[in-house]
């Protein structure tokens, strides 16, 4: 127990010595950010399918856990020989300082918390081990046994205070929060979306803020306001630019509607979202910055390190990749990218979707790798024709006439036709909903005549090109899924 509590209050103490500094490099976020700068694109993918966007919350948890179970035979050990149990911390307290110095977004005192974690957890684990080491041949001394007791509940009641401390001082939540609340942006003509898809379950046209997914590797949020927001864009460019946040909004705005989706997607999965996008065509920068004809990629980077690299002829080819500070008419959720993102049509996020942007460099794609790409994952992201059945969705259905209903996409391409069978039997037309863009998504429904008993339900869709989806099954990995979404539905 006393371990424990020397190791949960060295975390406490962390967390306050982080929000002092101004820090986001925690002990836990240092060591989890760590992780997922190391973690293999098959674990990846096996923590998004157990716990989809939770996958931080889970990696965090699962961190705690093992700081605490080592801890715990850190203490047991300390009782008789007080270094045995020194040195699980002294280790525990490295790995943190070790991997908060290799973060891009820690700065100069970014390994500072984690130290005073274990020096925290030292002193605490040396004042229980002293506490226990008369019981260890007395153990009915009372005088020992309550102080062990009043240390215990002195350690528990400083470390819960110094955690609720942690939570008020960390970062600059609240003047971020703040901010972003006091923004004045530019609003778009109309919220309003296209007629959609009006059946029970069937998702909106317009995926709600709270709602859209969420799949980045940032364990602590950056928190940048925008009056200390910054871009330079330079690289194999005529001359650099640097933009600040009010640089940015006294440019031309655009509207636009564009669907998202994560390469992680597995068939009929929900890693995929629609938005009005509100930002700065990215184009007109670049073109003003004059990109080298040798050029064939941009790296854009994140407050906390991540780098993605785009195609560069894809941002240039008029499809309004953008520089984007609102989403369905509000400032972006600090969670997806408060102040700037980018927002590319008919890429998928690993390759162009950078949230908390700070730097782009006009460069080759020889000449770096982004983020995923040396984990196994292709430098070329281009998004694949999907479809996929949100309702009936496997429910128990009565007989009769039944609404099949889902979407299909293709961005920057476009959903021409989508077709429902029954059972492997022949292909039906289903009706599709207004097109909006070719970089949305697009909805679909049709009436199907239900009999009773078990059914399979297959669907598929064509491009504006003519092109069929991809009928055989393949994983995420390394460019996209791709198959036939398939339910089975019980009738009667």
């Amino acid at each position: 127990m006393g371990g424990v509590l020397a190791a949960l209050a060295g975390l406490a103490v962390g967390s306050v010595a982080a929000g002092f500094l101004g820090t986001p490099q925690t002990p836990v976020v240092a060591i989890g950010s760590a992780f997922i700068d190391r973690v293999p694109p098959w674990l990846k993918d096996l923590a998004i399918s157990w716990f989809g966007t939770h996958d931080k919350t889970a990696l965090r948890t699962g961190i705690v856990i093992v700081v605490v179970a080592l801890a715990a035979v850190g203490g047991v050990l300390a009782v008789r020989r007080y270094w045995a149990g020194a040195l699980i911390t002294v280790a525990l307290t490295g790995a943190a300082v070790a991997a908060a110095l290799t973060r891009a977004d820690s700065g100069q005192t970014g390994f500072l918390p984690s130290a005073m974690a274990g020096i925290t957890a030292l002193i605490i684990l040396r004042l229980f081990s002293r506490r226990l080491e008369p019981l260890l041949n007395f153990p009915d001394d009372a005088v020992s046994r309550r102080g062990f007791l009043q240390l215990s509940g002195g350690v528990a009641l400083g470390s819960a205070a110094a955690a609720l401390l942690g939570r008020v001082v960390g970062g600059n939540r609240a003047a971020v929060a703040d901010a972003r609340n006091k923004l004045q942006l530019p609003k778009p003509p109309s919220l309003n979306p296209p007629a959609g898809v009006q059946a029970n379950g069937a998702v909106p046209w317009a995926t709600p803020n709270d709602d859209f997914y969420r799949i980045d590797t940032a364990l602590s949020v950056p928190q940048i306001a925008p009056a200390d927001w910054k871009l330079r864009i330079h690289g194999m460019v005529d001359h650099e630019i640097e933009l600040t946040f009010d640089d940015l909004l006294k440019r031309p705005v655009v509207h636009k509607w564009v669907t998202l989706t994560c390469v992680s997607n597995e068939v009929g999965g929900d890693l995929i979202g629609n938005a009005l996008w509100s930002g700065v065509v990215l184009k007109d920068l670049l073109e003003e910055a004059g990109p080298s004809k040798d050029a064939d990629a941009i790296q854009s980077m994140s407050k906390d390190g991540f780098t993605a690299g785009t195609p560069l002829p894809t941002l240039l080819d008029g499809r309004q990749a953008m520089l984007a500070f609102a989403m369905n008419g509000q400032p972006l959720p600090v969670e997806h990218g408060f102040p700037v993102r980018i927002v590319v049509p008919g890429l998928y996020g690993y390759v162009s979707a950078t949230k908390w942007l700070v730097d782009i460099e006009v460069t080759r794609f020889d000449q770096f790798e982004g983020y995923w790409t040396p984990r196994g994952w292709s430098a070329l992201g281009p998004i694949k024709l999907s479809s996929r059945i949100d309702v009936p969705g496997g429910k128990k259905v009565e007989p009769g006439p039944v609404t099949v209903a889902g979407v299909a996409w293709d961005q920057h391409v476009g959903v021409s036709k989508v077709e429902v069978r029954v059972d492997g039997g022949q292909w039906q037309q289903a009706t599709l909903a207004t097109d909006a863009s070719i970089d949305t998504w697009r909805q679909w429904h049709w009436t199907w005549d239900a009999p009773r008993g078990t059914h399979v339900l297959q669907v598929r869709a064509t491009d504006d090109k003519g092109n069929p989806q991809v009928e055989s099954s393949a994983p995420p990995a390394p460019n996209g899924s791709t198959g036939l979404h398939t339910v089975n539905v019980k009738v009667g």
